[in-house]
C-alpha cells in the first residue's frame, strides 16, 4: 500500500506527452518493497507507458571510497536483474545523479524520485526538480513513517519522538504488493554494463586505499534477506539479552543494507513482527524509533554533520572542560592505525578497518574515548565523523551523523560531571568490563584480523 503521505509534489503540473515514466533511483537501491518504484509502475500503467529506471554513479560523493562503491555495485547488479525480470529497463551511467535525472526526464511524461535526507541528497533533488519540465513526485520508502508525518520539527530525543511514531505505526506498517508492468521494456538508452563490476571500479576516480570487505559483508538484497532470516531464526530470540555483548555478535548486521537501500526497513519490521521469536520490542525500537530519530535530525538540521548541531548544554559543558588536562592525545594517523594504549578501543577500530562494521555498543565507546584523547572536543568530533565515514559501510548517512553526535551529547541529557567530558555521558573501560567480557572481544577481533591478514 502506498499512502498519500509518502508522496510529495516537487514540481506540479499534468503528465506531458513523453514516451515513458522515469524513476530516478538513488536512495532506495532495490526492486522489492520500494514504494517509489511501485508508484512509478502504477503511474506507467495508468498512462499506458513503459517505465525507465535510472541510476547515476558519481565519483564525488563525500568520503565514499572503493569499499563503499564495491558494496553498492554488488547490490545494483542484483537490482538490475530483478528489474529486468519485471520488464523494466535500468539505465546506469557514470554521471552526477541529478544531472542524469534531468537529462532522461526530457523524454518522460512523469518523473519519480525516491527520498534522501542529508543536505547534499536533498540539494540534488531540489536542483533537479527545478530543471525538470515534467511533473516530479518524490516518494519516501526508506523510513516506515514518513519524516514529516512524524513531526514538523527537530525532535530533542527518543522519548519526544517515540509516541509520535508509535501512534502512526499501524497506519503505515502495511505490506507493499508489487505491481505488474503492463508495457514491458522501454526505449533503448545508453547504459554501462552493471555486471562488469571490476571494470566500473577501475574507471572510477575514487579513493582506492580502503580495501573492500566482501568477505564480511557482500552487497545486495539477496544477502540482506538471508541475513535477516538468519537473524530472526538464530539471534532475535536472545537479542535483548545479548545484543550489547560484542564478543557474542547478536546484532543483526543489517545496517549496511539499510544504508544503501538494498533492504527495506518496512519489510524488515514486518518480518520481525510476524516471527514467533519472542520479545521483538528492543529490535524494533532500534530499527524504527532510533533510526527515524536520526532521519528527523538530518532532515530538520542542516548542520547535522557539524559540531554546531550539538545541544547548547553539551557545547557549554565541553567548552568549560576544554582546557582540562588530557592524559593521552592521539593524532588522526595514530587513531586510524588503532595505535592507542587502549586494547578495547584498538579492537573496535580494527573491527571497523577490517570488516566495514563496528559493533554498536563498541561504536559508542569508540566515539566517547575520542573526546578524551583529542586536544579539543571539536577535533574529536571531526575525527570521529571522518573515520566513521571512511571505514563504515553504513557511514555517511543520518544514522552515522546521529550516532557520532550522540557520543557528544545529542539526543541525550546532562549526566554527573567529570573531567574533560563535563556533563556528557561517560563511558570507560570499567563500564565495558562490568557489562561483558571485554578481553574476549579483543581476542575475537585479533582472531578475525589474523584470518584475513
Amino acid at each position: 500500500m502506498i499512502h498519500r503521505e509518502r508522496l510529495k509534489v516537487l514540481n506540479g503540473g499534468r503528465h506531458s506527452g513523453g514516451g515513458y515514466v522515469l524513476y530516478w533511483m538513488q536512495a532506495s537501491q532495490r526492486a522489492e518493497y520500494n514504494h517509489a518504484l511501485e508508484f512509478a509502475v502504477r503511474e506507467a500503467n495508468k498512462a499506458q507507458l513503459p517505465l525507465l529506471v535510472c541510476f547515476g554513479i558519481t565519483e564525488r560523493y563525500p568520503n565514499a571510497n572503493l569499499r563503499h562503491y564495491r558494496f553498492m555495485l554488488e547490490g545494483l547488479k542484483q537490482t538490475a536483474a530483478r528489474l529486468k525480470e519485471r520488464g523494466i529497463n535500468f539505465i546506469v551511467r557514470k554521471k552526477s545523479p541529478e544531472k542524469l535525472a534531468v537529462e532522461l526526464s526530457a523524454d518522460a511524461a512523469l518523473t519519480v524520485f525516491d527520498a534522501g535526507y542529508l543536505p547534499l541528497q536533498r540539494k540534488w533533488r531540489k536542483d533537479a526538480a527545478v530543471l525538470i519540465k515534467t511533473p516530479v513526485i518524490q516518494v519516501e520508502s526508506n523510513v516506515i513513517v514518513p519524516v514529516e508525518s512524524v513531526s514538523g520539527q527537530e525532535e530533542y530525543a527518543a522519548y519526544t519522538i517515540r509516541g509520535k511514531i508509535r501512534r502512526a505505526l499501524d497506519y503505515f506498517m502495511q505490506p507493499l504488493e508489487p505491481h505488474d508492468l503492463k508495457i514491458r521494456s522501454g526505449p533503448d538508452k545508453e547504459s554501462i554494463d552493471i555486471n562488469k563490476t571490476e571494470k566500473i571500479l577501475a574507471s572510477l576516480a575514487v579513493d582506492k586505499t580502503v580495501a573492500a570487505c566482501e568477505n564480511y559483508h557482500p552487497g545486495g538484497a539477496d544477502t540482506a534477506r538471508k541475513r535477516l532470516e538468519l537473524f530472526i531464526c538464530e539471534k532475535l530470540p536472545d537479542y535483548s539479552a545479548r545484543r550489547n555483548d560484542p564478543a557474542l555478535d547478536f546484532q543483526s548486521g543489517l545496517s549496511p543494507y539499510l544504508h544503501f537501500g538494498q533492504l527495506s526497513p518496512l519489510e524488515t519490521a514486518l518480518k520481525v513482527k510476524k516471527s514467533d521469536a519472542g520479545d521483538t520490542a528492543d529490535f524494533l525500537e532500534e530499527l524504527i524509533v532510533r533510526r527515524e530519530l536520526a532521519v528527523n535530525f538530518a532532515f530538520y538540521n542542516a548542520a547535522c554533520r557539524d559540531y554546531s548541531a550539538l545541544p547548547p548544554w553539551a557545547k557549554a559543558t565541553l567548552r568549560e572542560h576544554s582546557k582540562d588536562r588530557r592524559e593521552y592525545i592521539y593524532s588522526l594517523a595514530e587513531l586510524e592505525q588503532a595505535a592507542t594504549h587502549d586494547p578495547y578501543w584498538n579492537a573496535a577500530q580494527t573491527e571497523m578497518l577490517q570488516s566495514g562494521k563496528m559493533h554498536g555498543y563498541m561504536r559508542m565507546y569508540w566515539g566517547k574515548m575520542l573526546l578524551q584523547w583529542s586536544a579539543t572536543p571539536e577535533t574529536a568530533f571531526q575525527h570521529a565523523l571522518l573515520l566513521n565515514d571512511k571505514y563504515e559501510l553504513d557511514g555517511r548517512d543520518p544514522n552515522g551523523c546521529a550516532g557520532i553526535a550522540w557520543c557528544f551529547g545529542k539526543h541525550d541529557r546532562p549526566w554527573p560531571e567529570h573531567k574533560i567530558t563535563g556533563k556528557v555521558r561517560l563511558m570507560n573501560q570499567n563500564g565495558l568490563k562490568r557489562k561483558f567480557d571485554a578481553d574476549k572481544y579483543v581476542e575475537k577481533i585479533r582472531g578475525d584480523a589474523g584470518m584475513v591478514a
